[in-house]
């Protein structure tokens, strides 16, 4: 199969659970900035799902525009006072304002309003998340398998460290571990760096250290680098247990699934600057859709669990300091408090052409990995 019908295969089989993720995790990051707006007494003109020719919207009592449009790919909410979707001030229309509107435009407001408005978009999506997950472990519990070593690979990160069978894995840096899970996910992010393993053995505590080993792992989501132990989990029945969880448990495993996702998208961001990551593992909306389809094939709970994770994602890329951005604008209010007047025309103008240049770079790799991926299918 060539890739154009790769891609239209991917888009026709996998377009309604992607449209399903993505538009739940727009609408509440758009609604973070409407309901922070509205709060700030800011007039909302336009709260948009897509992009494009409006397909139908409606007008509420306080006159917003609630639009679904053509090209399902993001959303915007337009202040009074925007010049557009990306919330560059219209200082001209500001200025042939009345009192009364310049009262409740965007860029009238103190700088502590409109930053919190930009934050409540990312802010949004992180409640999204911990939301989903409290709900996904109060309502269906988690099955676990303990941390015990079921067996060691020969020659592995592990047999050189001493860790052996029947260990009872306790802590990883420091990080306590639950489930043999928690050790796939600490160890994945630590290729080649030494690393301080805490055992149980035999009623004995014992500190070893080991460096995980540089793993690529090639599957249809595309090629992945991780770090590679060499233990395998334990297959006593003994050792696989249903965890359920009261509310407040439940509560706090979804702070830290959600703080988990952080640590690990910002591991990864790291390694790409450090160079110990691929921009090659940068995906975009193709290779986002493929993975809801198959996600989807899995059952309903699956697909919600990778909203969840979807919706850190956006929250934390939104909150990367680039023009265009979240981010970029709470940069230039920061600026703007520290100077007690904001940047010069000049100087955000510059800031959002330089934003727009890395957005759209980001956009074209991202895209070109996924044609690549879906070509090599």
């Amino acid at each position: 199969m060539g890739f154009v019908e790769s891609i239209v295969s991917t888009v026709t089989s996998y377009g309604p659970p992607f449209l399903f993720v993505l538009t739940l995790v727009v609408f509440f990051h758009e609604l973070g900035h409407f309901l922070v707006a509205r709060w700030c007494g800011v007039g909302v003109k336009t709260f948009s799902i897509g992009f494009g020719p409006e397909l139908f919207g409606w007008n509420d009592r306080k006159g917003t525009r609630w639009r679904i449009a053509l090209i399902p790919l993001g959303g915007y909410v337009k202040f009074v006072g925007d010049e557009n979707a990306a919330s560059v001030p219209d200082d001209e229309a500001v200025a042939a304002m009345s009192a009364e509107e310049r009262a409740i435009a965007f860029p009238s407001q103190p700088v502590w309003a409109r930053a919190a408005i930009v934050a409540a978009g990312p802010i949004a999506n992180f409640i999204l998340a911990i939301v989903i997950f409290t709900l996904v472990f109060a309502t269906a519990g988690r099955m676990d398998i303990l941390p015990r070593v079921g067996a060691v690979s020969a020659g592995s990160a592990a047999e050189a460290a001493g860790i052996r069978q029947d260990d009872l894995i306790l802590a990883i840096e420091g990080r306590p571990i639950e489930s043999f899970v928690d050790i796939m996910r600490v160890v994945s992010v630590r290729a080649d760096l030494p690393t301080t393993v805490s055992v149980d053995r035999d009623g004995k505590h014992l500190e070893l250290v080991a460096t995980p080993r540089s793993f690529e792992e090639k599957s249809r989501f595309g090629v992945q680098k991780r770090g590679l132990l060499g233990i395998q989990a334990s297959r006593d029945p003994k050792d696989r247990v249903q965890r359920h969880f009261s509310p407040i448990a439940a509560l706090g495993s979804g702070v830290s699934e959600t703080w988990f996702i952080v640590e690990r998208t910002g591991s990864f961001v790291a390694g790409l600057f450090s160079g110990r990551e691929s921009a090659s593992q940068l995906g975009g909306p193709l290779r986002v859709a493929q993975i809801s389809g198959e996600v989807a094939g899995v059952g309903f709970l699956a697909l919600v669990n990778l909203a969840a994770l979807l919706s850190v994602s956006i929250g934390l890329l939104n909150l990367m300091p680039i023009p265009m951005l979240d981010g970029g604008h709470l940069v230039f209010y920061a600026a703007e408090a520290v100077r007690g007047r904001p940047l010069s025309d000049r100087a955000q103008d510059i800031g959002f052409r330089i934003g727009l240049a890395i957005v759209l770079a980001l956009m074209i790799v991202s895209t070109w990995n996924d044609i690549s991926h879906l070509a090599s299918l």
